[in-house]
């Protein structure tokens, strides 16, 4: 992958379609070690706000999980790649090659990949409509669900502007919430070195910080009044990394989450029934959150 694509120059003068085609030419070779022998078999499964290209992304525990679960339909919602992070510096290493291989080997396979761009890769937003590398395009998809519910998939930064704590959200998403990421891998590397499990710091903070609550309230109250309005039964959507599934008003929320901190994917299986997987990094093996509390999943051991 060449780090000139992401550069501001060469976002200005290259067609989306030409970067996104040469990007995934640059991963297509068979890449070793990867295993794709799934242990578990999905409906469908969601993930989305994996930031790749940033220090922050697990991407090694993405493409453990991307590797041991196998799907009939993967939704990309949003945030994939972090294209704000990396036109300010490159940083792009092997393990974050190897999760792009496999989404392109699980739609070589038959899974049908559909990626809705969010605000942080942004520049793939002039692509929806098309399909790439196997690759669905689109601004926001229907989803049906087994057991006929018609859910809105999409990222849901859209509704930033409408939320009175959008400005705390931005400052926490650029400044301070790098900071907490980066304090992480040091709580991360203690917790490993005394035997236990993986627990973010930045997840537990904006649990406790009051108007942290507020807003995640407001933007899951705003995402369900305006889903409601479309008339369908419920949504997925990402954005916050706050993993969640609840009813609001009649709507079923859910939020899959994210894979900075949570680590977490929003999985359907055969008979429409969802669940929020959490994949441990320590033990590499799910523990299902199916409350309405998801992020108990992720407090420490």
């Amino acid at each position: 992958m060449d780090a000139a694509l992401w550069s501001d120059r060469s976002l200005k003068r290259t067609a989306p379609g030409a970067a996104l085609a040469e990007m995934l030419s640059g991963i297509r070779p068979a890449l070793p070690g990867i295993s794709h022998k799934a242990q578990r078999h999905h409906r469908s499964i969601f993930v989305s706000d994996i930031h790749l290209g940033t220090r922050g992304c697990k991407a090694e525990l993405l493409g453990d999980f991307l590797a041991r679960n196998s799907c009939e339909q993967l939704y990309l919602v949003g945030d994939i790649i972090d294209g704000w992070r990396l036109r300010q510096r490159w940083y792009w290493p092997e393990t974050h090659n190897r999760v792009l291989h496999q989404i392109l080997h699980m739609a070589d396979q038959g899974t049908r990949v559909i990626f809705v761009p969010g605000n942080h890769d942004e520049v793939f937003r002039p692509l929806c409509g098309r399909v790439m590398a196997g690759i669905e395009v689109v601004h926001e998809a229907i989803h049906l669900t087994a057991d006929g519910r018609k859910l809105l998939v999409l990222h849901g930064d859209k509704y930033d502007g409408i939320i009175a704590y959008a400005r705390w959200l931005a400052l926490l998403g650029d400044w301070a919430y790098t900071v907490a990421l980066r304090a992480n891998e040091g709580v991360d590397f203690v917790r490993r070195r005394l035997g236990l499990s993986y627990w973010s710091l930045s997840a537990y903070l904006k649990q406790k910080v009051k108007n942290a609550v507020e807003f995640i309230c407001r933007f899951e109250d705003a995402v369900a009044r305006d889903v409601q309005l479309k008339g369908l039964d419920g949504v997925v959507c990402g954005h916050i990394h706050h993993p969640a599934i609840k009813d609001i008003d009649g709507i079923r929320y859910h939020n899959d989450g994210d894979w900075v901190e949570s680590c977490t994917a929003l999985v359907e299986d055969a008979h429409g029934h969802m669940e929020i997987l959490c994949w441990a990094a320590q033990r590499r093996e799910p523990r299902i959150q199916t409350g309405i509390s998801p992020a108990k999943a992720v407090q420490p051991a």
